[in-house]
C-alpha cells in the first residue's frame, strides 16, 4: 500500500470521527515529510534508520510508513477502517449525489486545519464540482477571523488558485491539469452578524466575494425580541446569500451542549423567503441545525436552502451525508437547495444585488 495514501487516508478517518485535531495534523505532517520519495528510496531510509529520525515522523506514523512500504495495510488504518468504514465514497442518497458544492468552508486562514489547497482536493475527491472558501471575519478572534488586508490577500490566492492545476494533473494522467483538478475553488466568507445586525466586513469586501454566508456567534442568549430584530437586519441586508447555522446550538461534542438561541423564526424565515436568503442545513453531527421543526418552518415559508459540511478539515466533507439525510426527511426538494445548482445558476443567485 501506498505509504502516502495511508497516512492521508488515516488523517480523513480521524476528521471524520471528529477527533482531537492534532491526531490528524500529524499524520498530514508525515505525509508531507515524505512527499516525493519513491518507494526505493522510502525503503532505503527504513533500512538505515534515517526515516525514524525525520522530523515530522512520530512513532505511530513510522509504523504506518513501515507496514505500508511492506505492502500491507497498516494495523492502525486497518482498525480505523473497522470502526468507521473505508474513505467516504460521495454519500449514498440521491440528494447527497445531487450536490454539486459546498458554500460553507473553512481552511488554515482562519480556524480550519489545512490549507485551501488542500480543501480543495479533498472537496474534489467528495465528487463535488465547487467549494466557496469561508473563513471568519475579523469579530472572531478566537478563530483569528480575517481582517480586511487578509480577506484580500485570500481573494487574490484563491482566485489566482482557482485559474490552475492544484497538483499539476487532472487524474487522468495527461498533465493537462483542469482548473483546479477538476473543482472551481471561490472566494466567500463565514461573516458575523453582529450585536446590532451589522454584517461584520464592509460592503465593498463583501461585493468582491461569491457567497456571503452570515452566523451568529455571540451573544447567543439575548432576548427573543432583540434576536428577531438582529436576525432580521442582517437578512434584509443585499449582501447575505446564507443564514448560517441559525439558532447557534450544540447537541454533542468536545466543547459540550448548548441550548439554540431563542428568536421568532416564523418571522425570519418569511424574512429569508422575502429576500432570496437560503437558510443553511449545518450538516455537522454536533449542531444538527436547524432543529427539525425548523426545517418544516422553514420550507413551509418558501425558502431556499443551502447543505453544508461547515468543514474545518478534509475529513469533514464526509458530514454532507448527514446534512442531506435530514434535508431528504424534512421532503426538502432537491430544486429549492442552491448548492444542487450548477455553477453559473448560483452565481448568478448570489450575486444578483451586487
Amino acid at each position: 500500500m501506498d505509504a502516502s495514501a495511508a497516512l492521508d487516508e488515516i488523517a480523513l478517518l480521524l476528521e471524520r470521527e471528529l477527533a482531537n485535531p492534532f491526531k490528524a495534523k500529524a499524520f498530514r505532517r508525515a505525509a508531507a515529510a515524505i512527499d516525493g520519495l519513491s518507494a526505493d528510496e522510502l525503503a532505503a531510509r527504513i533500512a538505515d534508520g534515517r526515516l525514524k529520525r525525520t522530523k515530522g515522523i512520530g512513532d505511530t506514523s513510522y509504523t504506518v510508513i513501515a507496514q505500508a512500504s511492506e505492502g500491507r495495510v497498516p494495523d492502525y488504518l486497518a482498525e480505523l477502517r473497522a470502526k468507521l468504514g473505508g474513505r467516504d465514497d460521495g454519500g449514498t442518497s440521491e440528494l447527497r449525489r445531487a450536490l454539486r458544492g459546498d458554500l460553507h468552508s473553512h481552511t488554515e486562514w482562519s480556524d480550519g486545519t489545512t490549507s485551501p489547497q488542500v480543501m480543495a482536493r479533498a472537496a474534489r475527491d467528495a465528487g463535488l464540482e465547487y467549494l466557496v472558501v469561508t473563513d471568519h471575519s475579523p469579530s472572531l478572534r478566537v478563530a483569528n477571523g480575517l481582517t480586511a488586508e487578509r480577506l484580500d490577500t485570500q481573494i487574490e490566492l484563491l482566485e489566482a488558485l482557482d485559474g490552475t492545476a492544484l497538483d499539476g494533473a487532472d487524474g487522468n494522467g495527461d498533465g493537462d491539469g483542469e482548473r483546479g483538478l477538476g473543482i472551481r475553488l471561490l472566494p466567500g466568507i463565514e461573516v458575523d452578524i453582529l450585536a446590532d445586525g451589522v454584517l461584520d466586513q464592509t460592503p465593498e469586501m463583501l461585493s468582491r466575494l461569491a457567497v456571503v454566508v452570515g452566523s451568529v456567534h455571540s451573544k447567543l442568549r439575548m432576548p427573543r425580541d432583540e434576536m428577531t430584530a438582529r436576525m432580521l437586519r442582517a437578512i434584509a441586508d443585499p449582501q447575505l446569500n446564507v443564514l448560517g447555522h441559525c439558532t447557534g446550538r450544540l447537541v454533542r461534542g468536545s466543547r459540550g451542549t448548548r441550548p439554540q438561541s431563542e428568536f421568532d423564526a416564523e418571522a425570519v424565515f418569511a424574512a429569508c423567503a422575502e429576500h432570496g436568503v437560503a437558510v443553511e442545513i449545518n450538516s455537522r453531527p454536533e449542531r444538527e441545525d436547524p432543529p427539525d421543526e425548523l426545517i418544516a418552518l422553514a420550507l413551509e415559508a418558501g425558502c431556499l436552502f443551502s447543505i453544508d459540511s461547515d468543514a474545518h478539515a478534509p475529513g469533514h466533507f464526509a458530514f454532507l451525508d448527514l446534512g442531506a439525510a435530514r434535508a431528504e426527511r424534512a421532503g426538502v426538494p432537491a430544486e429549492r437547495i442552491v448548492n444542487t445548482w450548477t455553477l453559473d445558476r448560483l452565481l448568478a443567485w448570489s450575486r444578483r444585488a451586487r
